[in-house]
Formats: structure tokens, sequence, C-alpha cells
């Protein structure tokens, strides 16, 4: 399968102003990209790159007053199939796992783990272990949270999203993450593209989404408790421990956001429908 991918987002700042930008495709899948995702800014601007601490592929630039336009085109190979099921996967004991995993298991910014521990075990302290204790995590968000754009607000962590049962996605993934650390399951956020492939049309507008990865029987495993269903197509661009290590774009200086368009497709699809048209 061909997917697809790109974005043109429209910034206005009234002053010079670093930007770091977390817009490309993540190293783990840049081998799938069909010529480059290269960033394209208008006015064309000096750029360099660095990958963080979390193996993200990170841009920065100094935007110049007035506005700045970034987009990006490309296309990416993806095998086509859904997300993994293993039902037999394992919780680890946290004696047993790995250094540089158990950073995973610790409270952060976004799902602060010491509001919600007791809540967790009270919820899940019955459940299996393993595949089956994860799932039944996704499922409790899944249901616990209505889903609404006009419900997003930059500062909500996964407590207050316990509290006010509702949210976007990046919601979901903080809860979810938040009660599986607190269940000493590793969990890290993740962020990327994700169509509507395989599935009815979102009526609402197309954007990046945010999903979560769960460290099971040594492997990252992909849940998303907003859809709560295997879904075809996510290309991955970042993941760390929340959504503040993940900021698609991070301005150091007071920037007015003024456009933002996503396009994430099937090219077989996409070129199907307008045959039919």
């Amino acid at each position: 399968m061909l997917i697809k991918i790109g974005f043109e987002i429209i910034y206005a700042s009234p002053q010079t102003t670093p930007m770091v930008l977390m817009l490309s495709v993540h190293p783990s899948r840049r081998s799938d990209l069909l010529g480059s995702d290269t960033i394209a800014t208008t006015p064309d601007l000096p750029m360099t790159t660095y990958l963080d601490g979390y193996g993200n592929l990170c841009t920065r630039l100094v935007a110049p007053p007035g506005q700045l336009r970034l987009s990006a085109e490309a296309l990416i190979r993806d095998s086509g199939l859904p997300d993994a099921i293993a039902p037999d996967a394992r919780e680890f004991p946290v004696q047993q796992i790995p250094s540089d995993v158990l950073l995973y298991l610790l409270g952060s910014r976004y799902c602060e783990t010491d509001h919600l521990v007791n809540i967790a075990w009270g919820l899940f302290g019955n459940t299996e272990p393993g595949w089956s204790r994860v799932q039944a995590i996704v499922d409790y968000v899944h249901n616990h949270v209505e889903f609404g754009y006009h419900y997003a607000r930059p500062t909500k962590s996964a407590f207050e999203v316990y509290q006010e049962r509702r949210g976007v996605c990046r919601d979901f993934a903080h809860l979810a993450i938040a009660l599986c650390r607190c269940m000493n399951i590793p969990a890290r956020y993740a962020t990327g593209y994700l169509g509507d492939i395989g599935v009815p049309k979102d009526p609402a507008p197309m954007d990046f989404s945010a999903w979560f990865e769960v460290w099971l029987d040594g492997e990252w495993y992909t849940f998303d408790a907003r859809h709560n269903i295997p879904r075809i197509g996510r290309v991955l661009m970042a993941h760390g421990r929340d959504a503040a290590d993940v900021a698609l774009t991070t301005s150091f200086g007071q920037t007015y956001l003024t456009q933002f368009v996503v396009c994430t497709e099937d090219v077989n699809t996409a070129e199907m429908v307008e045959q039919a048209a």
C-alpha cells in the first residue's frame, strides 16, 4: 500500500522567533519513504536537523517576523496490515524491565501517576496481567471519555481527563498511559499520521493523531484508546513520555497559528474515487 502524507501549516509572529519542529517521519519509518518528506518553508529559511533523546528527528529554524508557511508532501510504503494483536504477550516484573525502558514507568508532565495509582489498582488490580490488563485499561478509557475537538486544552493532564471524562486523542492516550504505568506496565506516547483507511470516513477534519505504545514481552505494541480497534496506515512521527516530549512545533516566542491542513490517504483509494467522479 502507498499512503500520501503531508501538511501545510502557517504561523504568524510579531518578532523573530526560534522554533523546533517535530514534523518529520520517525527514523524507524524513513526507509519506507518514496522520495523525501523534507520540510519546505516560505520564506526560504536555513534549517538544521538533530535526533533528540528519544530518537525523534527534529528540525531547527528561526522564523522572521510576519508569516511563515511550513509544508511537506511524500509517499510512504505501508504493509496495509492493522495494528498487531498479541493476546499472550506478558508483563515483566519491574526488576526484569531493561533500564532504558524504566523511564516509561515514571510519572511525567501530563501523566501524573501519583494521583491515579490507587484508582488504577482499584479498577484493574484483579484483571489478568499482560495484554488482557492493557486491553481492559483501553476499554475503560474508551468508554469513560467522550471525544470532542472542542474539549481540547493544552494544559489538561491525565487526572483531569479522568475527572472531566472528555477530551481529544491526546487526552485518551495520556489517561491510558498513566493507568498502565500505575500498574507497572511501561507505556509511552506516540504521534503521527492516521488516515481513515479501512474504516468509514470521519466527518471531523483530518488531523495528526495520538496513540500510545506498551512494552510487553520485550516489544512495543500499539494501542489506541480513542478508536479502540486495530487501524491500518499509522505513520509514526515521534514518541516520548507524553505530549510535552513530542510537540509538533515549539516556538520560543509569541506565534499565532493561522492555517493547519493535514493529508494522509491511501493513494489507490484516492485514485479510484477520482476516477469514479
